[in-house]
């Protein structure tokens, strides 16, 4: 009987133990979740409110009355509708000479046999750590020289390659046996039939998650289109959002309500992006960090 009892309290230990760290656990979960996401809630308030409301000492949580005209005003401050498109054609066409550079570099490097194959892919991991503000110069001169300011090969040219998206790839690449290429190559496939028919598709996860990283940095890119674009005809979003800023320069009252709507609809097509795929990106890393 003392045995039994015995055991009997050693599990309800074991049982109150877990239930404390489970307890533990989701109000840890719970903060982390509060504090990640009330920026983006205080962005989505603020901008439904009035700018008195916005600017009072004692901050207020919910707005005390909607103001839905601050995202048509932003439309009439700027021309909102025209650094949407510019956006738009930009991060597809970085997106897309990214994911081709991508791809086919990645294949080179995991399952080619060149000389220099090491030392190549060295340098490709130095331009990680190289920011675009270090050599922003030479580029910005080469591309004004060939005519592509104020134009969208300028804006993506210098993006259209990623060492961190060929990087992943290759990583996953590496972790798929060479037996699946062998077959391939005595079905008859040719290399480019390698790449898109057995490699990428056994790639999915990591090709979403370096495919939203991407598309996210794409979309929030702002110092090249910066220097490069000068016209407002090639203006992106994220100077726009600057330049909104600027429409209410020297006078009594800023805009904050306003610059808050158009930050929203800013990051709209990156929040539903990351909403629809996120659950590939876990999987993603593990993949490419198996080798």
């Amino acid at each position: 009987m003392k045995g039994t009892n015995s055991s009997l309290e050693r599990q309800l230990a074991a049982q109150r133990k877990k239930k404390i760290v489970t307890g533990v656990q989701y109000t840890l979960a719970i903060i982390v979740t509060l504090i990640v996401i009330f920026p983006l809630y205080w962005m989505i308030s603020s901008s439904v409110k009035s700018q008195d409301e916005i600017l009072l000492l004692k901050p207020t949580l919910w707005p005390h009355e909607i103001h839905l005209e601050n995202y048509s005003n932003v439309f009439n401050r700027v021309n909102f509708g025209k650094y949407y498109y510019n956006t738009i054609v930009m991060t597809a066409g970085i997106l897309g000479s990214q994911i081709i550079t991508g791809v086919f570099a990645a294949y080179g490097f995991s399952k080619g046999k060149f000389k220099g194959q090491n030392a190549c892919f060295i340098f490709v991991l130095g331009a990680l750590m190289i920011p675009l503000q270090v050599t922003f110069i030479p580029i910005f001169i080469m591309c004004a020289n060939w005519g592509m300011s104020d134009t969208f090969l300028g804006l993506i040219l210098p993006e259209c390659i990623s060492p961190y998206y060929i990087f992943m790839l290759r990583q996953t690449f590496m972790a798929i046996d060479d037996s699946y290429i062998d077959a391939a190559k005595v079905d008859g496939l040719g290399r480019i039939g390698i790449i898109t028919k057995i490699l990428t598709p056994m790639c999915k996860s990591t090709l979403f998650t370096t495919t939203l990283v991407t598309f996210t940095n794409g979309w929030n890119s702002y110092f090249w289109p910066k220097i490069i674009a000068k016209n407002e005809q090639r203006r992106v979003l994220t100077v726009g959002l600057a330049q909104l800023k600027n429409t209410f320069a020297g006078q009594a009252t800023m805009n904050n309500h306003e610059i808050m709507a158009g930050a929203v609809m800013a990051i709209l097509p990156v929040v539903v992006m990351f909403f629809i795929f996120q659950k590939y990106m876990l999987t993603g890393y593990s993949k490419a960090a198996m080798k």
